[in-house]
């Protein structure tokens, strides 16, 4: 009879452990080394074993006295998401799936189920190809699943259709019940409870899900910090196959109409709009010798993003249509959604102490979140990294987007209508920063596991979909660096 698989751990393939005589242990992975702490003489030479398949259980027993410095060590290496999972029938055997973390701190769980539970697959997990491998994701999951055996491709695709463990066990080459622990703890599976919401998607759990289309919640978390292993921002993945694309389109072959010959009495002057357009640039670099002011704050803030008016539309549903409210603010946004929120990380402000804020726009003003020290640095060095710089902004605004508030009405196209209100809404802070001579920079990636963790709000509730930094722009010499 074959065994049920087992769960073993190892370094991931791109990792390397250096322990030094001092019991210092230095990971390397990717052109980077940091030191891990110092261990007991023995812990560097049980160390080496992580290079090799190690039982995943042996680090949730204390049978030894080094084993709480040994699983010191691994969770570790797992908060850094340097460490692999392996799935196979015996110590020596094949594996059957390799358990790739997409979080930092992703630890497997192994939750109880029984033969009576009915498992389906989540509407949010894909199978596709990755180079010669094929793999299972979910924008859900902490983790992704690399299928060895093609014949538990075969199984889960079963579970389009609600499955019983029982009937599930009796499939031919059934790999197991921890796998299919794993896949529900990663919510690349779930258990149903009830039936499902009068035809409506199954709610997995989270009625806020139900508002989610595939496409979004994916390209959301793929195009985000937080959620996944890939490597962000300008890596020039294609700079050796081919040639940059020239900055400035070439011309089509028709006929061209000159519109020059229309400016022939052109104004000496230009108007105050235009003005602001060819003076907006992005600074990086901020004076933090003269920061930015609580006065200047509350101008920029009230030029940019307050409510102005409230108002209800009743949808032409019939009598029990429901009423949908609305704002007016200064910037446009999709079908009158105004579903942005804005969130302040305020390193350094004069008249306003250090720490993380949400805008109150009806109110026009700033309501403290209280949130941990290391939490609040880490939000603003991330952004100082995004943009290239050793120091921190002075106020980093975090835009985010109450998903709900724009799927409701637009579903499949609903987070490329929060994108485009991203880009309006970026270009409104460039222009109030330039009117009141402050410096500014739009900032492409936010870490949105960070953010859930400092507000407590789930990813798919509300989340950032942009940043901004905000400051005194310094006096010495101009910005080099523009957009």
């Amino acid at each position: 009879m074959v065994g049920s698989p087992t769960l073993s751990v190892r370094l991931g393939s791109h990792v390397t452990l250096e322990p030094h005589a001092s019991g210092e242990i230095v990971v390397h992975v990717q052109g980077q080394s940091f030191s891990l702490g110092t261990f007991s003489t023995g812990i560097a030479d049980r160390a080496s074993e992580l290079g090799s398949s190690v039982p995943f259980s042996s680090f949730e027993a204390d049978d030894q006295p080094s084993d709480d410095e040994m699983h010191l060590l691994v969770r570790r290496l797992a908060m850094h998401g340097l460490l692999e999972y392996r799935l196979r029938r015996s110590p020596q055997g094949r594996d059957l799936v390799v358990i790739e973390p997409q979080v930092p701190d992703y630890w497997p769980r192994l939750p109880q189920l029984v033969d009576k539970d009915i498992l389906v697959l989540s509407r949010f997990a894909y199978m596709r190809r990755r180079g010669s491998d094929m793999v299972l994701e979910s924008p859900r999951a902490g983790a992704l699943f690399k299928i060895v055996d093609p014949k538990i491709a075969s199984l889960i695709a079963s579970l389009a259709e609600p499955q019983a463990v029982n009937s599930l066990r009796k499939q031919s080459g059934f790999p197991g019940i921890e796998l299919l622990a794993l896949m529900v703890d990663c919510q690349v599976a779930f258990k149903m409870r009830g039936q499902s919401d009068n035809g409506l998607r199954l709610v997995e759990g989270d009625d806020d899900l139900v508002l989610w289309d595939f496409h979004d919640l994916l390209f959301h978390t793929r195009s985000t910090e937080g959620r996944h292993a890939n490597p962000l921002g300008g890596v020039y993945r294609y700079a050796r196959r081919f040639p940059p694309q020239p900055a400035v389109r070439p011309r089509w072959p028709g006929k061209e109409f000159k519109l020059k010959r229309f400016l022939t009495k052109r104004q000496e002057t230009i108007s105050p709009v235009a003005t602001l357009l060819r003076q907006r640039h992005s600074t990086r670099v901020f004076d933090d010798q003269r920061p930015i002011t609580i006065d200047e704050l509350s101008r920029f803030l009230e030029g940019t993003a307050p409510v102005l008016s409230e108002g209800t539309n009743k949808l032409g549903f019939g009598n029990d249509g429901p009423a949908v409210g609305y704002t007016v603010r200064p910037y446009p946004s999709a079908g009158a959604s105004f579903e942005l929120e804005l969130y302040l990380a305020v390193d350094k402000c004069k008249g306003l102490r250090q720490g993380f804020y949400h805008y109150d726009a009806s109110e026009h003003g700033l309501v403290s979140i209280e949130v941990r020290n290391n939490q609040l640095e880490a939000m603003l060095m991330k952004g100082a990294f995004a943009m290239g710089v050793p120091s921190l902004p002075q106020i980093l605004i975090t835009m985010a987007a109450r998903f709900g508030r724009i799927s409701w009405k637009y579903s499949s196209i609903a987070y490329a209508l929060i994108l485009k209100d991203v880009g309006v809404l970026t270009q409104t802070l460039y222009l109030m920063a330039t009117e009141l001579g402050l410096g500014g920079c739009a900032i492409g990636i936010a870490n949105i596991d960070l953010f859930a963790r400092m507000t407590g709000l789930g990813i798919h509730v509300e989340g950032p979909v942009g940043q901004f930094a905000l400051g005194r722009e310094p006096q010495r010499e101009p910005n080099l660096h523009s957009a």
